[in-house]
């Protein structure tokens, strides 16, 4: 449990407040002409004002409250560097004096980029204190990952970066609200805008370390206004956080007809969003360069896949009596090799005479429907020819060019398993004759007929 607001905590707050206050005079005179678009700094310092007055209400009294969990130590920060940027605001307005009412000045852009910072802060206490009670130990981040990565690797800690360029730029990103340590709030934010959690580092790097596209402290306006340099050039676009809809991207773009647009997508990564517009013709210039970054490979797994069998699972296997490792075009040799992009498994002399006779092997384009599987100690260990068909032909061909190029290695159950399934087989011998005799007694047409059901 953290300690109580103290004295100087609560002069602190006193101190803020007053800032607070003459923000809101400074940026209502009326020759500063801001719009009234978020973030607007009015507002955002009436409502500062307004929920900080209410969560410290029970540590201003003769009786002071108990915190809860690590509030105390929140609010102890939180209320240091609200005191240090209003400061700096307010240092702002008064070097500038006159230029701060030119929109286009050095000055309104960083008093631009302090508003984002107030608008970041607003959000994140509201949402440590929602109705004004303390919950940031209860918050829930929204990645179920992120939320037990969090929870274990954290818990009530505080952990330190580690020097270094990529963890600075990290931190920078991660730290909505500049002030030098990130809050559950501010990583459930960094989790949901670089989604999904296995590849949230690869995916920061490229979309905001790398892209060109990427404009941090940014608002609707000012995306509008840097737009405007590339309206003879459709398909130029930037993306930034939105600052109304937090965790959610917002991207700008040149329409056809010179047109400035900019949406937020919903429910689906950025990466995902940039690649179905750069199909559509929408993104096509990242801040109107020439080169617009490959982002394909972020669909990719981060390794190459494997398929792996446990041992435990492959013992069930054998004994419900499966032919899992089996080959399941020759059904007599075990499985080694994956075809792409349907996923199916087969062994390397099946795919070698399927690449040779494509006449003779039938491989399923469709990836949710197993290999065709001849009837069980078949005399002929492979499909019966069907006959070519002229519109197969240009299928087959594609089906040579694309299902059947990158085989990928297949991991099965260990040497010793294998011998033990063998074993299984031998056993069985006498069984499997049988029902070979049965199998070569029954007539091409009707072995075709059981062979399509």
């Amino acid at each position: 449990m953290s300690q109580c607001p103290t004295s100087a905590d609560r002069k602190l707050l006193d101190k803020a407040l007053k800032r607070l206050d003459k923000l809101h005079k400074l940026s209502t005179d009326p020759r500063l002409a801001l719009k009234n678009s978020p973030p607007y700094l009015p507002e955002l310092m009436s409502e500062t004002t307004t929920l900080l007055t209410e969560i410290w209400a029970p540590y201003r009294g003769t009786v002071m409250s108990v915190p809860r969990g690590d509030e105390g130590e929140y609010l102890r920060i939180h209320i240091k560097h609200l005191v240090d940027k209003a400061e700096r605001a307010v240092l702002l307005f008064k070097n500038a004096r006159e230029k701060m009412f030119e929109e286009s000045s050095s000055f309104r852009r960083n008093l631009t980029k302090l508003s984002l910072l107030f608008s970041h802060m607003l959000f994140e206490l509201r949402s440590m204190f929602p109705a004004g009670r303390f919950q940031g130990d209860t918050f829930r981040v929204t990645k179920t990952e992120a939320k037990d990565f969090w929870r274990k690797a954290f818990g009530h800690k505080v952990h330190y970066f580690e020097e270094g360029m990529e963890a600075m730029a990290l931190k920078s990103t991660v730290d909505l609200t500049c002030n030098d340590h990130i809050s559950v709030f501010e990583f459930d934010i960094f989790t949901r805008l670089f989604q999904p959690w296995s590849t949230m580092i690869r995916n920061w790097n490229h979309l905001a370390v790398t892209h060109p596209g990427y404009m941090a402290f940014l608002t609707y306006d000012q995306v509008r206004a840097r737009l405007e340099h590339y309206r003879h050039r459709p398909g130029s676009y930037i993306f930034r956080l939105s600052c109304t809809q937090m965790g959610q991207w917002a991207i700008g773009h040149v329409t056809n007809d010179g047109n400035i647009l900019q949406t937020i997508p919903q429910n689906t990564p950025l990466y995902q969003a940039l690649i179905k517009g750069f199909r559509e013709g929408c993104y096509l210039y990242p801040d109107g360069r020439d080169v617009n970054p490959d982002l394909t490979s972020l669909c990719s797994p981060t390794q190459k896949s494997r398929v792996k069998v446990t041992e435990e699972q492959y013992e069930l296997y054998c004994e419900i009596g499966s032919t899992f490792q089996l080959c399941k075009i020759c059904t007599e040799r075990d499985k080694d090799t994956r075809i792409q992009p349907c996923g199916h498994l087969l062994c390397q002399p099946c795919l070698t005479g399927w690449q040779i006779s494509q006449e003779e092997y039938q491989v399923p384009c469709a990836s949710l429907s197993p290999p065709p599987l001849p009837p069980k100690h078949c005399v002929s260990p492979r499909p019966s020819p069907k006959p070519r068909s002229k519109s197969l032909d240009t299928g087959t061909q594609n089906m040579a060019l694309s299902s059947l190029v990158g085989g990928v290695s297949w991991q099965g159950p260990s040497e010793s398993v294998k011998k033990r399934k063998k074993e299984k087989r031998r056993d069985n011998d006498k069984d499997a004759e049988s029902r070979a005799e049965d199998w070569s007694s029954v007539s091409p047409t009707k072995l075709e007929s059981d062979s399509s059901l």
